[in-house]
């Protein structure tokens, strides 16, 4: 099978259809005999200095992946975890056998015009400097907000720099909101403490399933055949309460969860798209170079989920 297939022309099949076939044609795709695999990856970390829960919370998805057999990889931000005990906790995934990556220690959004990216690579530098001696580390970069660069000497002289420094993309091919499901469900939480969140579990899987749904889509779309997926997640309670159901429901609807390794083994993650400005979904800039239309920017936006929130979970409920 071809890696690429020919583009969709303009008017074709695919013009402007993405975001409805995406539900409509997820089921098909992933029939059993063509079942999708996943990888699971967590952004941040905790901040026990701000988090109260910091440890509870933490400890609950270790104890979801390890009770799934799941192996995952975190990418803290540096200033997040830079206390002792914020540090224990990052070491505590790679003690349970999941990887460490980089997100940075400031969490600066590449794609600013004032961003430089001599700066970027220090800050680069300076997270790595606090995480590569705990257990798990991994050379992986993971780009805040997923912005890789706004201008072609930003983005492909910071490709060149992480390849000289021996460091690997920490690409995603699933975005999703989950960041802005969990602050809708921590101000839900302070208002009803003792409520039982279904409505919010329902809500929350059906927005990831969506998401993978769009995103598979995308990927047959560019590359002719389902991509052995990366999903980015956040460490956040919203997550530290639903990963177990999380983790069910894929493999309930057939996906098979993998290794981060894993996934990115596919050689479409070697791929580096040629687009202003970079980052996204890593399916997301491959069909941005393609030509595909219909593609939002960008791709993931709180703006995005605030009326189906505002709908599905209306105030008191």
């Amino acid at each position: 099978m071809m890696l690429f297939p020919p583009p969709a022309r303009r008017g074709g099949p695919w013009h402007g259809l993405l975001p409805t076939l995406s539900l409509l044609l997820c089921p098909l795709l992933l029939s059993p005999a063509n079942a999708g695999q996943i990888a699971l990856s967590f952004d941040d970390g905790f901040d026990p200095r701000e988090q109260p829960q910091a440890a509870a919370w933490n400890l609950a998805l270790l104890d979801a992946l390890a009770s799934a057999d799941v192996r995952a990889i975190l990418f803290p931000t540096g200033r997040r975890v830079d206390s002792a005990e914020g540090l224990r906790l990052v070491g505590d995934w790679g003690r349970a056998g999941h990887a460490v990556g980089n997100h940075t220690y400031a969490h600066r959004n590449f794609n600013a015009a004032a961003m430089t990216l001599e700066a970027f690579v220090a800050d680069i530098g300076k997270a790595e400097s606090l995480l590569r001696e705990l257990p798990g580390w991994s050379p992986r970069l993971r780009f805040p907000y997923l912005k890789e660069g706004d201008t072609d000497a930003k983005r492909d002289g910071l490709r060149s720099c992480l390849r000289s420094q021996g460091y690997r993309p920490g690409a995603v091919s699933i975005d999703a909101s989950d960041w802005y499901y969990n602050s809708r469900y921590l101000e839900w939480r302070r208002e009803h403490p003792t409520d039982d969140p279904a409505a919010w579990r329902a809500a929350y899987l059906d927005h990831l399933w969506d998401r993978a749904c769009y995103y598979d889509t995308l990927s047959v779309a560019v590359l002719g055949r389902s991509l052995p997926h990366v999903l980015l997640l956040h460490a956040n309670a919203i997550n530290a309460e639903f990963l177990p159901d999380v983790i069910a429901m894929f493999r309930e609807r057939g996906w098979q969860l993998v290794s981060p390794d894993e996934a990115w083994a596919d050689p479409a993650y070697g791929l580096e798209p040629q687009v202003l400005p970079a980052g996204e979904s890593h399916l997301w800039s491959l069909a941005k170079e393609r030509g595909l239309e219909g593609l939002r920017y960008p791709a993931e936006s709180d703006a995005y989920e605030k009326e189906r929130l505002d709908r599905l979970l209306p105030a008191g409920n």
